[in-house]
């Protein structure tokens, strides 16, 4: 096996998925705090974001690609996209799904809505966030391996490299780092979630 070569195709794709998602992240959450401020335009907001949760991963890249080109920065928008959704709808449930008399009584405290949203609602809202960017990160680990289609690097060249000269040790040098990967960010941030839900 070639240690420089996987360690190197790991390396990518963490630095691909983690981009991606944290630009989703840096879109989703202000999005969503904002949707508790404005609510009447959730509705609109979310179809929009529903509706390119739908899209078919190779249609979005296809997509995507015409405006940034056979390179990782089209699979990294491209999973920035699907993870609008999981980020955007889980803080905002999140946000919006705190006891009114907890608000009341910041309000009665003489709390500024910073102070709340700072104070109460983030904080409460937290382990539920986390659910979003887990759910995000796990799916942005799948798409990354299929990046390979469009010219990007990651694991996911490692096992199209092993399927183009049927060598299955290649194969499974990618898919079995990709899949520990994926089980990984579900066990550690599940992992958050629950100190985070025990410690309120």
């Amino acid at each position: 096996m070639n240690w420089p070569a996987l360690l190197t195709a790991v390396a990518t794709h963490l630095k691909i998925t983690l981009l991606g998602v944290a630009i989703g992240a840096v879109v989703g959450l202000p999005l969503a705090a904002l949707l508790v401020r404005f609510r009447r335009f959730g509705r609109g907001v979310f179809s929009v974001v529903d509706a390119i949760q739908t899209i078919p991963t190779l249609a979005m890249m296809t997509i995507v690609m015409l405006a940034f080109g056979l390179n990782d920065t089209t699979v990294v928008v491209s999973i920035a996209l699907y993870s609008l959704f999981p980020i955007t709808r889980n803080t905002y449930v999140g946000l919006t799904g705190i006891d009114a008399g907890t608000i009341r009584a910041g309000r009665g405290i003489g709390m500024t809505p910073l102070q709340i949203f700072t104070g109460i609602r983030f904080p409460i809202a937290l382990p539920m966030i986390l659910t979003g960017i887990r759910l995000a990160l796990v799916t942005a680990l799948s798409i990354t391996t299929t990046g390979v289609f469009i010219g990007a690097g990651g694991l996911g060249m490692l096992i199209w490299r092993g399927i183009q000269t049927r060598n299955m040790g290649m194969m499974l040098s990618g898919a079995i780092p990709a899949s520990l990967l994926a089980v990984f960010c579900e066990l550690f941030i599940g992992w958050m979630e629950k100190r985070l839900k025990h410690s309120q």
